[in-house]
């Protein structure tokens, strides 16, 4: 399983920043975060609550979607 500092770059990578900071300063002061799946070969994205860390994935439909901030230990 991709640990989460890869699925973190991974996210950064497919929001479009270039710096994951840039993307945790963002998604600080937003109602909504973007969101990675955290099964093996998923990469499935979304938006979810910043403190989610048990979302649903459309992919995979299992609750295995974390928040940037929960992956980044800022919640």
């Amino acid at each position: 399983m991709a640990s989460d500092r890869e699925l973190l770059l991974e996210l950064t990578d497919s929001e479009g920043y270039d710096d994951p900071l840039d993307m945790l300063e963002v998604a600080t002061f937003d109602s909504v975060a973007p969101a990675i799946c955290t099964n093996e070969g998923c990469g499935y994205t979304t938006n979810m609550e910043p403190d989610q860390d048990r979302g649903w994935c459309e992919i995979c439909g299992t609750n295995t979607v974390k928040s940037c901030l929960i992956l980044a230990g800022i919640i």
